[in-house]
């Protein structure tokens, strides 16, 4: 209603002012000559002047031959006037005409409101727009109302341990009197951490769903403006806001914006960013109680967040909103399907191996994803063959269709994914083989997937040396046939190179180094990203490692030729079918092996001699 009767206001305002302006200037006015003075009184004089009209110094008038004129004259015209009087001209004096009340008005209110509106935008384009002008103070949370949160706990798959950590939460709002009655108190702030997209604000608005509480979310960013002092004013009023709804939930995403460490930067302490950080400290846990206000936060950037914040008594409880495992994964591509038309015979635990690693919103966009080529080919259900394809697509980017392969770079690619899948396959430390390809998808030439047997949380030495095995595969294939080696390994070449000094470095498996770190890793500076390592060992050491990582790589690359070498029929067989059909899966891969062929052969049927009598007793009679 009031944005109504603004807008009605400023319309009548713009109106008012065009149809002043239009009668001011755009009054129709006579065509008249100007004369002078001295020709006006030379007109009177010979009598031609018929009649005149005077207003102060101007006049206006009308000679006998119908000549309209208007002239200027001086201040003393009594002379002037008598002498028009004697020569019978009709003489009309009018006094000075007069603006009206409203013209003046607007003409001395005018120039007050256009410096007013533009001090109003001014503001309101300063505090980032659309807000209004005298309340730039004022917090910009969203609240959602009591019950009006439809996100349960239900929507949420993949995070059992942090739901079990927030159902607490829940059952304190909806019984309080229970944890009351024994001198419990509920933890004021909850942090959930995790990298990005794992269901962090995802898991806030179930929280306030199932507690059926007001919800206040706002952004860490919303605090900080370009006044020192606004930022803490919105901390202020989100939490008057919260107390007048308690009991609630308010929720500050990404609160690393506002909550970053103190005096880390450059900034003094009436930094803006330190101001407001000053003032939610304050609210969290100052002189004045909060109660019933639970503050849930959400970020991926622990490490950098002041330590004031985190202790008891503001941050109670670290939540960790991990990437999920095979079941975890397999649940969260359930609840993503649930609203879509899934074929019967998908197996979510196959693409849920597929992808290991992927978060929430990862799995949700392969699921899109899928369902936008079911649409593409004008089907009414996402099958398994439209998830297997997505999951490839955002894994390793989509088919380049139209690459044109030559013969001989097809051929190299088939040998050197050959030699992938079959140390993949003989090693038995190592994971199997789903899918072998050759077909171009991003910046692969051609690509071996494999899926892991089960979910491991810590590998072995000799799971470690299986895989520098399998990277070596490619490049050894190739020294076999072409006696010529390719820039295609260089992604493998770089993942034994990572393994090797990871095993040496850090995991302590050198025979001659023994179990000792060497390196000193600085601090994350978010989750999975470090500056660097500081080097804490001499060159000795330095010498030894060396060694050691060329020891490991030397024993991998003789083990791989022997092994290939030993298995030359199946490397041939192997790359001749991937240069037919492109694309070969796990059972192929077993015949391969097994029968030196795509297909196992079809089982030779026996026939066996029938009795006599039994012959006799089932010819048909003859008639």
């Amino acid at each position: 209603m009031n944005k109504f009767i603004k807008n009605v206001a400023l319309y009548v305002l713009l109106i008012v002012i065009v149809v002043s302006m239009f009668n001011t200037f755009m009054a129709p006015q006579q065509q008249r000559s100007e004369i002078t003075y001295s020709d006006f009184v030379t007109q009177v004089d010979n009598k031609n002047v018929q009649s005149v009209v005077m207003s102060e110094n101007a006049v206006t008038g009308k000679l006998k031959d119908g000549t309209e004129f208007s002239s200027y004259l001086p201040n003393d015209n009594e002379a002037l006037i008598n002498k028009m009087t004697d020569n019978n001209v009709s003489v009309t004096v009018r006094p000075p005409e007069q603006p009206s009340w409203w013209m003046g008005l607007l003409s001395s209110v005018l120039p007050i409101i256009i410096l007013v509106g533009v001090w109003f935008w001014i503001m309101n384009q300063t505090q980032g727009g659309g807000g209004r002008v005298m309340n730039f103070g004022k917090s910009r949370a969203k609240m959602t109302g009591e019950g009006h949160v439809n996100v349960s706990f239900k929507d949420v798959a993949g995070e059992d341990e942090a739901k079990e950590e927030l159902t607490e939460v829940v059952d304190f709002l909806k019984n309080p009197s229970r944890y009351t009655a024994l001198g419990a108190k509920i933890p004021k702030g909850i942090l959930l951490v995790g990298p990005p997209g794992t269901g962090k604000t995802l898991l806030a608005k179930a929280v306030a769903g199932e507690a059926r509480v007001p919800f206040f979310s706002i952004s860490g960013s919303d605090f900080v403006e370009m006044f020192v002092g606004v930022g803490a004013s919105r901390v202020r009023d989100l939490f008057a806001q919260a107390k007048k709804n308690a009991p609630c939930i308010v929720f500050i995403d990404e609160i690393d914006a506002v909550g970053r460490q103190r005096g880390s930067g450059l900034g003094g302490g009436h930094d803006e960013r330190e101001q407001t950080l000053n003032q939610l400290l304050v609210e969290m846990d100052g002189f004045s109680a909060n109660e019933g206000i639970i503050t849930l936060a959400a970020t991926n950037r622990p490490d950098i967040l002041d330590p004031a914040l985190l202790r008891p008594g503001r941050f109670d409880r670290r939540v960790v909103v991990g990437r999920p495992d095979l079941a975890g994964r397999e649940a969260i591509l359930r609840v993503h399907a649930r609203n879509k038309p899934i074929d019967p015979n998908v197996n979510f635990k196959t693409i849920a191996k597929k992808v290991p690693g992927f978060t929430g919103a990862d799995l949700a966009n392969l699921l899109n994803e899928a369902a936008l080529l079911a649409a593409r080919a004008n089907r009414r259900v996402i099958t398994m063959a439209d998830l297997e394809e997505a999951s490839e697509k955002v894994a390793y980017g989509p088919e380049r269709k139209s690459h044109k392969v030559s013969e001989q770079e097809k051929k190299l690619t088939a040998y050197h994914e050959s030699g992938h899948a079959i140390m993949a396959t003989v090693l038995k430390d190592a994971d199997d083989v789903h899918k072998v390809t050759i077909i171009p998808r991003g910046q692969a030439g051609g690509y071996t997937m494999m899926l892991p047997r089960e979910e491991i949380n810590f590998i072995t030495k000799a799971q470690l040396l299986a895989q520098v095995r399998v990277a070596l595969g490619g490049r050894c294939a190739e020294k076999i046939i072409f006696n010529e080696i390719s820039s295609g390994a260089s992604n493998d070449l770089q993942q034994v190179t990572n393994i090797l000094r990871k095993m040496v470095m850090e995991w302590g498996m050198s025979d001659r180094l023994g179990p000792m770190v060497f390196g000193e890793h600085q601090e994350q500076i978010f989750l999975g990203k470090q500056l660097g390592s500081e080097r804490n060992y001499g060159e000795t050491v330095a010498t030894i490692i060396d060694e050691e990582i060329h020891k490991y790589l030397d024993e991998a690359y003789k083990d791989t030729l022997r092994i290939l070498q030993e298995n030359i029929e199946v490397l041939h067989a192997m790359a001749k079918a991937l240069m037919e059909v492109e694309t070969i899966n796990h059972e192929q891969i077993m015949n391969l092996f097994a029968y030196h062929q795509l297909n196992a052969p079809e089982p030779e049927t026996t026939v066996q001699e029938t009795p006599a009598e039994t012959v006799e007793h089932s010819e048909p009679e003859e008639h």
